[in-house]
């Protein structure tokens, strides 16, 4: 809204012709969007301890955890979605088909998400949902922003998936592609979902996977940088930058209050429409694969609970002490921020590889 606004005016005030470039717009996101959630988050906070909004912890965790966590606010990605999509709709040029996409995305997930801990409030248990009408609800959103891709984005190459390291390497999905790309979505956004289990654990990973994006997308949108790059070039797609950089600084002022001791738990309503979003931007951008790259540590989080659920069912014997792998360390006596830092440091690793993946080709 403002970049339409005050771009309108170039002709009579030159100087606002900086409101064109890409960078600077994705630079005023993120300082857009974390001002937004300081200004909201203190308030919401304090709202959400007085109206008793906190969910159930698991009972079968660490006794130290359960203790620590009972009665700490949830629902917090109510203020993370505030400042994306506000921060989105000031910068963002809303002519861009792909953004629309987002922002749909972004909401959908996000009141599944908020319908899911309105339910685990509301009856003290940590179940919340149905696990299949919330898969209906993940596939529902997914496959409606896939098909609007499909029919009114004009993206000639939303059908291939293009292979890091190999850059001849493509594969047209041809009708495969909506199965794709709600294994994609869903699957990031539930690997998302089970990461978010101690303080900042998730917050950190999701801002470093934005920020590679924010990246990604610049370069791809790019046709100097794409080329030097060997890279595909995809027209408009430079604008989901701006997104991108909306979640940068929304995640990072949510980790304000995310940080250890946290004040508020991002919940379902933070961590199912982050995941699906952030999956989103990897399908406009085709760079699915480095996705499962840059976050590898939301991918090992769900192979954990994976190996166990299979383990258990198949020999009822457990791999790991508990699942996903951040509460077997609990187990095991790690202390939460030595688990969580290290696997901030394991996320950037990640992030560092997955950008590597640009150049080697």
């Amino acid at each position: 809204m403002l970049y339409s606004l005050l771009t309108s005016f170039v002709e009579t005030f030159s100087f606002l012709n900086v409101f064109k470039y890409l960078t600077f717009r994705t630079g005023l996101s993120l300082m857009t969007s974390l001002i937004i959630v300081f200004l909201v988050g203190g308030p919401l906070i304090k709202l959400f301890s007085k109206k008793d909004i906190t969910g159930p912890i698991r009972q079968d965790g660490p006794i130290d955890h359960i203790i620590k966590k009972t009665g700490t606010p949830t629902m917090g990605g109510i203020i993370i979605i505030i400042g994306i999509l506000s921060s989105t709709l000031m910068w963002a040029n809303l002519k861009n088909v792909y953004i629309w996409s987002l922002i749909f995305i972004t909401f959908g997930l996000g009141c599944l998400g908020f319908i899911d801990d309105l339910l685990k409030i509301k009856f003290k248990n940590s179940q919340g949902l149905n696990s299949k009408l919330k898969f209906l609800g993940q596939f529902i959103i997914g496959l409606v922003t896939l098909l609007f891709l499909t029919n009114f984005s004009g993206h000639e190459y939303l059908n291939n998936l293009y292979f890091p390291f190999f850059k001849n390497l493509i594969l047209d999905l041809g009708i495969f592609f909506i199965p794709f790309g709600l294994l994609v979505i869903i699957g990031s956004s539930n690997a998302v979902n089970l990461t978010d289990g101690l303080d900042g654990l998730a917050t950190v990973p999701i801002m470093l996977v934005a920020l590679s994006f924010t990246f990604i997308c610049y370069v791809v949108g790019n046709t100097i940088f794409s080329e030097y790059l060997k890279i595909q070039y995809i027209p408009d797609v430079g604008e989901v930058s701006i997104f991108c950089g909306s979640i940068v600084g929304s995640c990072l002022g949510f980790l304000w209050y995310n940080a250890p001791p946290a004040k508020i738990f991002m919940g379902d309503t933070g961590s199912l429409s982050l995941g699906g979003s952030l999956a989103a931007v990897s399908i406009i951008v085709k760079h699915e694969i480095v996705l499962a790259i840059i976050g590898g540590l939301f991918v090992l989080e769900t192979i954990s609970v994976i190996i166990q659920v299979i383990s258990f069912k198949l020999t009822g014997k457990r791999v790991f002490m508990m699942a996903p792998i951040h509460h077997h360390f609990e187990k095991k006596g790690w202390a939460e921020s030595t688990i969580v830092i290290r696997f901030w440091i394991i996320a950037i690793i990640l992030a560092l590889i997955g950008l590597a993946t640009l150049k080697l080709r």
